[in-house]
């Protein structure tokens, strides 16, 4: 594997600890957190490079990490967060089709 992507790996797990962190000490709800996360999906989404120029492929690759850290935000368990692997295949499972790709 890519070393970046064990890099970027360890690194939306950290973000992910640390979201889960500032929910817990109450600095931001999990609503509003998801809401942040939300918007910066759909400004990522609605950059014109990515929704014109880029395949469905590599429009994921760019909102999965948002994505990722939505599903991360998730209650689960409550002293920790899933593995990275669960989080991925989520995000997988959950995500839906472009416009264009109907």
């Amino acid at each position: 594997m890519n070393t970046a992507n064990l890099q970027l790996e360890g690194l939306l797990t950290a973000i992910a600890g640390i979201n889960r962190k500032l929910v817990a000490k109450d600095l931001l709800t999990a609503e509003e957190l998801d809401r942040c996360l939300a918007v910066a999906e759909q400004t990522a989404l609605g950059d014109d490079r990515v929704a014109e120029e880029l395949s469905p492929a590599n429009r994921d690759a760019v909102v999965f990490p948002i994505r990722l850290l939505r599903l991360a935000n998730r209650p689960a368990e409550p002293d920790g967060i899933p593995t990275f692997a669960e989080l991925a295949r989520m995000v997988g499972e959950t995500k839906e089709p472009y416009n264009d790709q109907y």
